[in-house]
């Protein structure tokens, strides 16, 4: 599979947002915007509004860490949302959820996201209907947390039961966790700090393309 780099805009410099987003657009595949509410995670970022005045040409995959999630999706599509991902742990029908993040027709991504502690059979049966599954190598809230080994079975795991789906892959992601992510079969990788907070963010991405 083609390896994906989206870089979190959770670690950038958010008074100079655009101008942080056009740092990295040339060398990038995506855009990973986290939402987060200070309830569903301890910590709170943006909403649509913001998501909205994002000035870029990448496909903007917006990271919904709230709880009720099903009450914002209609913003964030407006706002321009290329994919849309929820998590299981918020959401009570899972299904249901998924459906609304596709009706109408509209071609937006729906994908789930599991949190280090939730097992990978907790979206089994729902994987046919996604685009993307989103791994969680660190507990949501805070962008340069350590890397949680435990996602790497996970990711084998998934992969060995949806052998064409996207898995990405988000939290301590760096050029070594990136090669045992890919190995274990992600496709996608999100990364904060390593890519904002580099010296050379060109590099530091192409350090992330090299298997």
């Amino acid at each position: 599979m083609n390896i994906k780099i989206a870089p979190s805009i959770l670690s950038a410099d958010f008074g100079k947002l655009n101008e942080e987003i056009a740092s990295v657009e040339r060398f990038s595949d995506l855009l990973h915007v986290d939402i987060m509410d200070g309830h569903f995670v301890p910590n709170i970022t943006i909403g649509a509004p913001v998501v909205r005045c994002i000035k870029t040409s990448l496909p903007l995959d917006c990271h919904l860490m709230i709880e009720n999630p099903q009450d914002y999706i209609e913003d964030f599509v407006k706002a321009g949302a290329a994919s849309i991902t929820v998590h299981q742990e918020t959401c009570k029908d899972l299904r249901r959820v998924i459906a609304q993040i596709k009706s109408g027709g509209r071609n937006v991504r729906a994908a789930v996201s599991i949190n280090p502690a939730t097992p990978v059979d907790t979206i089994a049966d729902v994987l046919d209907e996604l685009d993307m599954v989103l791994v969680m190598s660190v507990n949501p809230g805070f962008g340069g947390q350590p890397f949680i080994e435990n996602a790497l079975g996970k990711i084998e795991a998934l992969r060995a039961m949806a052998p064409d789906l996207d898995i990405e892959v988000d939290g301590g992601i760096n050029a070594k966790t990136a090669t045992l992510c890919v190995k274990a079969g992600a496709n996608i990788l999100v990364a904060g700090s390593y890519i904002f907070g580099a010296k050379n963010r060109k590099q530091a991405i192409a350090s992330l393309r090299v298997f």
